[in-house]
């Protein structure tokens, strides 16, 4: 899938499974946590593609995630690329096929996004507000970059990453100090797991049940058959998809705040 879409399906998995939690378990957030989860899941959900590369000298190319904060980005994730085909190539069994290339390698299997799940948590809990805000800051950039896209690529990534800044710090300023911020992990995470699933309807697939080998391959590629497979950038995927993911998460919301809308109501009766 796309990047828009990718930052999108992440965005409505988290008001999805955030409204299920309310309504089910009893579990409620503040509006600032929501929108924090939100921005961060969609964010995160397009961080996968971290191993495809652009230009770096010339700041063209590269997946949404590499174009993000400019030829910066765009170098991690040439140095992403290369190490993820590094990995590829040294541990690949006899039937994987030789690549030169790490695109859906490494960062696209469940180790990878358990490994960014739990390096957040590290992160937030080991440095505190600071450090809150320093992931902040590149996860708000990046689901800026998918949810506006066409706006983002019309503004540059200077202007980005002074919003990104600025929203972090903003955020950081109503943040508790006494917290570890565990939700930062977990959204991080699920992220990352809503990007594998996103590529998995695609034909190409990802290697999602990596390292465990499957006959004579460790990098089997898992996606659908190239009848029913998702055409990246097709119709299906911006219009049905998108459709799908927007009507989500409006309903996901009006859900959220139904109770408080309601409860307000009652009180100015």
């Amino acid at each position: 899938m796309m990047g828009p879409s990718h930052a999108l399906s992440g965005a409505a998995v988290w008001l999805g499974g955030s409204w299920a939690l309310d309504y089910f378990a009893d579990y409620h957030q503040s509006p600032l946590e929501l929108a924090v989860g939100t921005a961060v899941c969609a964010g995160a959900a397009l961080l996968p593609d971290i191993d495809l590369s652009g230009r770096v000298i010339s700041g063209q190319g590269g997946a949404t995630v590499a174009r993000a904060f400019g030829r910066v980005s765009l170098f991690v994730a040439e140095v992403v690329e290369k190490a993820s085909l590094a990995v590829y190539t040294v541990t690949r069994l006899r039937d994987d096929p030789d690549r030169d290339n790490g695109h859906r390698t490494l960062t696209h299997t469940l180790p990878f996004a358990a490994a960014m799940g739990a390096l957040t948590t590290w992160v937030c809990t080991a440095g505190g507000r600071w450090a809150v805000m320093g992931v902040l800051f590149l996860m708000l950039g990046l689901a800026l970059r998918g949810l506006f896209h066409t706006v983002a690529q019309k503004l540059g990534w200077i202007p980005i990453t002074l919003l990104s800044a600025a929203a972090a710090y903003g955020t950081w300023l109503y943040l508790p100090a006494d917290r570890g911020y565990p939700l930062l992990g977990v959204a991080v995470g699920v992220g990352c797991v809503v990007h594998l699933l996103g590529d998995i309807i695609t034909r190409a697939g990802v290697p999602i049940l990596w390292p465990l080998p499957t006959g004579r391959r460790l990098w089997r590629m898992i996606g659908l058959p190239d009848a029913v497979a998702l055409t990246a950038g097709g119709p299906v995927e911006t219009r049905l998809l998108r459709g799908a993911f927007a009507v989500i998460s409006l309903a996901a919301i009006a859900g959220l705040a139904a109770p408080t809308v309601a409860e307000w109501l009652n009180s100015v009766r």
